[in-house]
């Protein structure tokens, strides 16, 4: 009982912190991480808490690279 409490305030921590880029990706992985847990031994608190993060690093990981591609441009324009 412990665990799902403590999963639940970690999930609940991480939606409230998510800005909206990763949210969406929050939200995105812990559907699927949720599913995944349950399917794997009912653990789909667990498992959403994990997808969340996991969304959340990938969302940001996209997000980089598409403002590094946006800059590219523009560094090259002034060679």
């Amino acid at each position: 009982m412990k665990s799902i409490l403590l999963v639940s305030v970690i999930a609940i921590g991480a939606f409230a912190a998510a800005s909206p880029a990763d949210a969406k990706g929050c939200i995105k992985g812990a559907v699927v991480g949720g599913v995944a847990g349950h399917y794997a031994g009912h653990h789909g608190m667990l498992g959403a808490a994990a997808g969340c993060l996991y969304g959340r690093h990938h969302a940001r990981e996209q997000e980089r690279q598409r403002q590094q591609q946006q800059a590219q441009p523009s560094q090259q324009e002034k060679l």
